[in-house]
């Protein structure tokens, strides 16, 4: 039976590249695919991943209508046999709906992916939306890490090195920007609550103040 399925995950976890094994193991068996992504790191129509893969896509601008969209290529004679959508959160619920749609109406297979949550821990619309009307959740076992060590289960927005938790929902940003640039991290629940990023972390080290402890006595003298 096709299925409508969300792949989740935090930045860094593999999500595009996932994306991209599942359009090539299915091509490779003579399948043909939609894939869409939507303000991708390699630009306007593109889907890519840190690995440095890469494949041409259909931009899923806000007002893209994916069941029409799905059944024109359909109606001028082109094969469709799954679709593939990148990130996916930034889609409105009525996209998602239309997904929903495809998979009902047309039988296709449809693999969505995107993270959950924004840099305030909220959800994004179109992720609520998957949630509510997937037939599978599935999330992502390639584990992103905090600075710490730990698992990375939140998304923070940077500048300048330093967590900020207010702003517009969607600013486009990647991990691994440099401070001077709006950029994000993933972090660990313990340290995105106290908004601590790995700049700040090596800050604090740095500091002579973080943990002010008395010079130890020396040893007692002979009376």
């Amino acid at each position: 039976m096709p299925e409508l399925v969300f792949f989740s995950g935090t930045m860094d976890c593999g999500k595009s590249t996932l994306a991209l094994q599942i359009e090539h193991n299915r091509s490779a068996r003579g399948l043909q695919g939609m894939i869409y992504a939507r303000d991708d790191r390699a630009g306007h129509g593109k889907l890519s991943s840190r690995l440095g893969l890469v494949t041409e896509a259909v931009e899923a601008v806000p007002d893209l209508d994916f069941y029409a969209h799905v059944v024109g290529v359909l109606t001028a004679g082109n094969r469709a046999d799954y679709v593939i959508v990148d990130e996916a959160q930034f889609l409105t619920p009525l996209q998602i709906d239309q997904l929903a749609r495809i998979v009902d109406d047309l039988g296709l297979d449809v693999f969505a992916f995107g993270i959950t949550t924004d840099f305030r821990s909220k959800l994004f619309p179109g992720s609520q939306r998957l949630v509510e009307l997937a037939d599978r959740v599935e999330v992502l076992q390639v584990e992103a890490l905090c600075w710490c060590g730990a698992r990375a289960t939140h998304n923070a927005r940077t500048v300048g090195g330093e967590m900020v938790v207010e702003g517009a929902q969607v600013v486009v940003g990647d991990v691994n920007q440099s401070e001077s640039e709006v950029g994000y991290e993933v972090l660990c629940r313990r340290h995105h609550r106290r908004r601590m990023t790995a700049a700040g972390a090596r800050a604090a080290s740095l500091s002579p103040d973080v943990l002010p402890v008395d010079s130890p006595a020396g040893p007692p003298t002979a009376p």
